[in-house]
Order: C-alpha cells, then structure tokens, then sequence
C-alpha cells in the first residue's frame, strides 16, 4: 500500500528559462521519510531533507532546462 505524503505540485515558472531537477533516492526502510512536508516549497533544502531522513546519496538525477514565453493578447 502506498502513502501520499506530498501531494504533486506542478512547477510554476515565469517568464524566462528555468531548471527543473529530479532526484531519486532509495529509502532503506519503508515510511522511512519523518520530516514533515514543508508548507512551501520555495527554499527547500534537498540535501538537509536526505541528511535528517538518512537516505544517503541520490541513485539518479536527471534535470533540464524549460523556457515560458509571453502569452498572445487577446484584442
């Protein structure tokens, strides 16, 4: 059975290039994460986040660079 813990939350860049990143740890125990959600996500520390829940070092990474452009005016 599965748990929820942070529901999934759409990236919300503004205009301009931004990075987004994804990293997978391999938790050693299940439930193993005990930090409780941040109710915002800006300043969120990873590497605080895998030190206080002892899930060591990332198993992949991936990231990429996404661009949002103005939207057209409607006249």
């Amino acid at each position: 059975m599965r748990k929820e813990v942070v529901s999934y939350e759409k990236p919300r860049p503004n205009i301009g290039i931004h990075r987004l990143v994804f990293l997978l740890f391999k938790q050693q125990r299940r439930q193993a994460v005990n930090t409780p959600p941040p109710a915002l996500r800006d300043g969120f520390s990873t590497r605080k986040f895998a030190e206080e829940n002892e899930l060591g070092l990332p198993v992949a990474a991936v990231f990429f660079n996404c661009q949002r452009e103005t939207a057209a005016r409607r006249r």
